[in-house]
């Protein structure tokens, strides 16, 4: 971390103080960023590597693109003054607009993963989709015990639910996307299953009740949140104590093209990571490995994770 001088001679500069502002509000690329300035994109990457060679801010590669953001690491005496400094910027008219274009971003990005559901809904199933392997899923499944209620979040269509509706109290499904709601609420009907529902709602804000289910389910859906760890926080406080999250998902690729293919917005995970960010929601009893791997190219690999939460 920087001593108190270097930090305030970083915090000098407008431009850097306004990135810094940006980059607290979570991840951006240097490209998003030059959208939202309307700067050139080496006098943005020369603040970046002056805020990351600080300690202020770090990146993270995925595919093509590097995300920045704030360290997690910040000392409680720096975040203080980058508090007051964002605080202060708060009423400054750049910054303000520079807040607007990362909200419409954010709903830009949002507008086409549902754009992509809304479109593929009712034939989902029939339809390759990466790391959808009955292998895997079939493994996950071993692990429930009938007569539990359970959130399937990110449920899709609920091909999942629907069969586990048939030993499970209850199921939740919940999808953030309104067409796929809609489809999967008329396959339930169709098929006469009465314990089990289909909420609009996103899960990073998942719309149930905290500890009210004994499972969580995310299957192949991690991929798609905006801020995955916000997920798994929120999958966290929906569980009973001494309940389960089961995650399903890609294990980190470099297959660019699932971006448009399938509106991921991260391409996949190490299984170290998913444990660390299971720990830091407070999960305990953690465990995360490769469950399958596709044959075909471009090889794509499963990760089955699993966590409790404390019974105390």
């Amino acid at each position: 971390m920087p001593d108190p001088w270097d930090l305030l001679r970083l915090l000098s500069d407008p431009t850097r103080a306004r990135i810094l502002l940006l980059l607290d509000k979570g991840e951006v690329t240097v490209g998003e960023l030059q959208e939202i300035l309307g700067m050139k994109q080496a006098r943005i990457s020369t603040h970046l590597s002056l805020l990351r060679q600080s300690g202020l801010a770090v990146d993270r590669r995925d595919g093509k693109h590097t995300h920045y953001c704030l360290s997690p690491d910040l000392s409680a005496t720096v975040r203080a003054v980058l508090d007051a400094t964002t605080q202060a910027l708060a009423e400054d008219a750049k910054s303000q607009s520079d807040l607007r274009a990362l909200r419409r971003l954010g709903e830009r990005r949002r507008q086409k993963a549902e754009a992509h559901f809304d479109l593929v809904a009712g034939r989902l199933g029939r339809n390759y989709c990466p790391g959808r392997s009955w292998e895997a899923i079939g493994q996950m499944l071993f692990l429930l015990v009938p007569r539990l209620r359970i959130a399937d979040l990110g449920a899709g269509e609920g091909a999942l639910s629907q069969l586990l509706a048939r030993q499970a109290e209850f199921v939740h499904c919940v999808d953030n996307s309104p067409r796929m709601v809609q489809v999967g609420r008329a396959l339930a009907r169709k098929q006469g299953i009465q314990n089990l529902d289909y909420v609009l709602g996103d899960i990073e804000k998942i719309p149930l009740k905290d500890k009210s289910v004994d499972i969580a389910l995310l299957s192949q859906a991690l991929h798609h949140a905006e801020h995955p760890r916000q997920a798994l926080w929120e999958a966290f406080r929906i569980l009973k104590p001494g309940g389960r999250l089961l995650l399903l998902d890609l294990k980190a690729h470099s297959f660019e093209r699932a971006r448009k293919l399938y509106a991921d917005r991260w391409l996949g995970f190490e299984p170290n990571q998913l444990c660390d960010w299971m720990e830091g929601a407070g999960f305990r009893n953690i465990s995360a490995q490769v469950v399958a791997k596709e044959p075909k190219a471009p090889g794509f690999e499963t990760i089955l994770a699993t966590g409790l939460r404390p019974s105390r």
